[in-house]
């Protein structure tokens, strides 16, 4: 009996619908393939909506969000609104109101995508980062004292909650296990420095670990992580870590794995919607070139189904990508792809048609 799935989907800005495109174009062939029926509804929310409107993200279209099955999303950024307005309008205002806790990252470099670290492969980049998603220093809080002066004071708070670092643990500590390789979670922090807030999640961790016997632990400051995802990539399976600390490792993971172009992301609470997403910006300069990558929101795509349970579906559109990349597309990396944004499309599609 088919499934139905009610998909949100926020093309945004610049090549964000252009990609989003393909990503629908994808998940309609495994749709047919796995006896899935997707209804998807467009939101116009991005630079041009606020230009023409003034709207930012109104309270209707974020009541209609929460009906949802899942959200798909392009892209936010516009060279014409300040910078700020959209992102924390649209993306963090969501990220908050639907309490999205978790940012899954995926690093993982797929054969035919090059890295530029040196004598490393596929078989040596294949880990997960599991971000705190609302917490931390972009919880907002702080303000500043005499603006604009020599005396001027600025701070910026990061809010760390029991209840808001135990959950992502746990989060962690479950993914690791579903997701079954290593078997190994590493707390990736600031110890020595930051002796607040990362007592709290050290000790958090340390009891949550207790509960976990199956998998092997261990702790690194977020400096030292940074080295070792350059020089051994592959001592890493899941690495769990604040909001700060994961929106830099993440892109750092992104270069590690070929590039922003391969890289998606999920924004998750898995008791209510959550939103997927290609990690690179709308690149506004190659709007309606037709020569953007759109295998980051391809792979979005793949992620959403994972996180929905349909895992063959998520299986297929994978295997799609990986053959793409493998066989076909010349050097992802150098934006030398030799098909066009819909051809690279069409490309993964056929392939999993072909399943």
């Amino acid at each position: 009996m088919s499934k139905t799935y009610n998909i949100a989907v926020i093309p945004g800005d610049g090549t964000g619908p252009e990609v989003v495109a393909e990503g629908i174009k994808v998940l309609k062939v495994a749709a047919q393939k796995c006896d899935l029926t997707f209804n998807f509804t467009d939101y116009r929310l991005g630079g041009e909506h606020y230009k023409a409107t003034g709207e930012i993200l109104p309270d209707r279209t974020v009541q209609a969000l929460e009906k949802a099955d899942a959200i798909f999303l392009g892209a936010i950024g516009h060279p014409e609104v300040k910078p700020g307005i959209l992102e924390k309008g649209i993306l963090l205002k969501l990220r908050f109101h639907l309490d999205q806790y978790i940012n899954l990252r995926p690093v993982k470099l797929y054969e035919g995508v090059e890295t530029p670290i040196k004598n490393k492969g596929p078989a040596d980049i294949d880990f997960v980062v599991v971000r705190e998603n609302t917490e931390g220093l972009y919880a907002g809080a702080g303000g500043s004292l005499k603006y604009g002066t020599p005396d001027e004071v600025a701070v910026q708070e990061s809010i760390n909650t029991r209840k808001g670092v135990e959950r992502c643990i746990r989060f962690a500590f479950d993914y690791c296990r579903k997701r079954d390789k290593r078997k190994k979670l590493t707390l990736c922090g600031k110890t020595n420095v930051l002796t607040y807030a990362f007592d709290l999640w050290e000790r958090t961790f340390n009891e949550v670990a207790a509960e976990y016997p199956d998998i092997e632990t261990d702790y690194a400051h977020v400096d030292a992580i940074c080295m070792w995802m350059v020089k051994n990539p592959e001592w890493f399976d899941v690495i769990v870590t604040d909001n700060m600390f994961g929106d830099i490792i993440t892109d750092l993971g992104a270069m590690v794995q070929g590039g922003m172009g391969i890289a998606a992301g999920g924004n998750i609470n898995p008791e209510k919607v959550s939103m997927f997403e290609p990690i690179g910006g709308s690149a506004p300069k190659y709007t309606g070139k037709g020569i953007i990558n759109p295998i980051a929101a391809i792979s979005a795509a793949q992620l959403m189904m994972e996180t929905l349970g349909e895992t063959r579906a998520a299986s297929l559109i994978e295997s799609g990508v990986i053959k793409a990349l493998r066989d076909d597309i010349e050097d992802v990396g150098a934006g030398k792809m030799g098909y066009s944004t819909s051809g690279v499309g069409d490309l993964i599609a056929a392939h999993i048609d072909s399943i």
